[in-house]
């Protein structure tokens, strides 16, 4: 039996009645009776039509003045079909069908007041709106018209109730029953019976339900979610939780000291929820909730990571290609470029570092960089051709602009302090270290000329001078 199409109710219970029958003698309700029993089925298909069936037994006990006069138990039932329309978490069902009840006639002709119950047979048109409240607890608004059969009737019922439910299991459910109800009934059998009373009752009862306490679908779920450490289990105070239902994002709730959201309302469906605590990764979950039952659900976050990885890519400055096989030391690992020139050092700490890249024939290159947890640093090195520490050598040949004539010509480099002159042939040659230097030449009856230069180590450069004659 399902909770969605079907129900079964059974109510047992006592109740305080006032109340008086105005035709006949007068004979008043009042007080307690014990051992009112109802019970009830419903049951509906996929839509908004269904059925019920009610069975209710109610005990009385009648005075006459100050007098008690007799007591007993008087018996309704009903049934027919009946149509359901919700209004958001509001539900409403119209009834209607055939109703039976025992109804109390009075007769004094004996001089002793005698009970005589009568049977009334009614067309019942009704009505039953539910409310949910906070903390589970659900009204009940109803009202019934009874339109007898085969005699003289008018008169009506309505009422209220408030169920507080106390236990669920599976199925099963039970709640506790806080009742009122006003009733009027006036009715004239075929053979002159007379019955007219007026009857406030209000009772208290243990309802026990088979199918969902209410007969119908609910229409929402209840989540109860706790965000642990995924590593330790440990409840995450104060985390933050974003709910999106339905395809519509909630608004962000905090969890408890302990952990947990407790008695969330969701509408059934896939529930996202995404999670964020201090010193964690976002974690995303989903589960599906399902109408009138409540979800428990363990969110993991982990830790975020206390490390970070670097990964150096080598090239040539020259010609910017890769270079495959260069050493790349980090602390205290070394390890060698891929033929792509690349290099991944995980498990590093967060913080400053220092990298060293070296490969045969080219400068070493020292680096710094950052290194930040739970990231992967991109760190590109270029390395410049030539050995370590290498001076560089300039070489060449000082000419006259007149026919080429090779010229001993005096040469001066102020930074390095060089003085020297060239052969007999004007060539010359100077070692110098990594800089810029100024080159002035000079010959006899020529005009001196200054070249501005760059070097770096080991590099090698061959360049030739031309001076201009001096004019006469």
């Amino acid at each position: 039996m399902s909770a969605e199409r079907a129900s079964v109710r059974l109510r047992y219970g006592l109740a305080f009645r006032e109340g008086a029958q105005e035709a006949g003698p007068v004979v008043s309700y009042s007080g307690m009776t014990p051992n009112d029993v109802a019970l009830g089925l419903s049951a509906f298909g996929e839509g908004w039509l269904g059925a019920w069936v009610s069975v209710q037994r109610e005990g009385f006990s009648l005075s006459l003045g100050p007098d008690a006069v007799t007591g007993g138990a008087l018996v309704r039932a009903s049934v027919g079909p009946a149509a359901r329309v919700f209004l958001g978490p509001v539900r409403a069902e119209l009834s209607a069908g055939y109703g039976f009840a025992q109804l109390p006639v009075f007769s004094s002709s004996t001089g002793q007041v005698q009970l005589v119950p009568t049977a009334r047979h009614a067309a019942l048109v009704g009505a039953r709106v539910l409310v949910p409240l906070p903390w589970r607890l659900r009204a009940e608004v109803r009202g019934e018209l009874p339109v007898a059969i085969g005699s003289a009737s008018n008169g009506f019922a309505a009422g209220g109730a408030l169920l507080v439910p106390v236990l669920r299991r599976g199925e099963w459910g039970g709640a506790l029953v806080l009742d009122y109800q006003y009733v009027r009934d006036a009715l004239t059998t075929a053979d002159g019976g007379v019955s007219r009373q007026s009857i406030s009752r209000a009772g208290v009862a243990f309802e026990l339900s088979l199918g969902g306490a209410d007969g119908a679908r609910p229409e929402t779920g209840e989540l109860v979610l706790t965000v642990v450490d995924a590593d330790t289990g440990q409840p995450l105070p104060e985390a933050r939780v974003v709910l999106t239902a339905g395809g519509v994002e909630q608004a962000p709730r905090v969890a408890g000291a302990d952990g947990r959201l407790t008695d969330v309302p969701l509408p059934p469906g896939e529930v996202l929820a995404r999670v964020s605590a201090g010193g964690y990764l976002p974690a995303e979950e989903r589960v599906t909730v399902t109408a009138g039952e409540r979800a428990e659900w363990v969110v993991r976050a982990r830790p975020e990571p206390r490390v970070g990885a670097l990964r150096v890519s080598v090239v040539d400055a020259r010609s910017g290609k890769p270079l495959p096989g260069a050493a790349v030391a980090v602390g205290t690992r070394e390890l060698l470029t891929d033929a792509t020139g690349q290099v991944r050092v995980e498990g590093l700490g967060p913080g400053p570092l220092e990298v060293k890249v070296s490969a045969e024939g080219f400068r070493t290159a020292q680096e710094a960089v950052a290194i930040a947890a739970g990231t992967e640093t991109e760190l590109p090195v270029s390395l410049v051709f030539g050995r370590q520490g290498a001076l560089a050598t300039l070489s060449g040949q000082v000419r006259s602009v007149r026919r080429g004539k090779p010229l001993q010509a005096l040469l001066v480099i102020p930074e390095a302090r060089i003085r020297r002159r060239t052969d007999a042939r004007g060539t010359f040659q100077v070692q110098l270290k990594q800089g810029r230097y100024r080159l002035v030449f000079s010959a006899p009856g020529h005009l001196p000329q200054t070249k501005v230069v760059t070097v770096r180590d080991g590099e090698q450069a061959i360049f030739n001078v031309d001076l201009f004659p001096k004019s006469r």
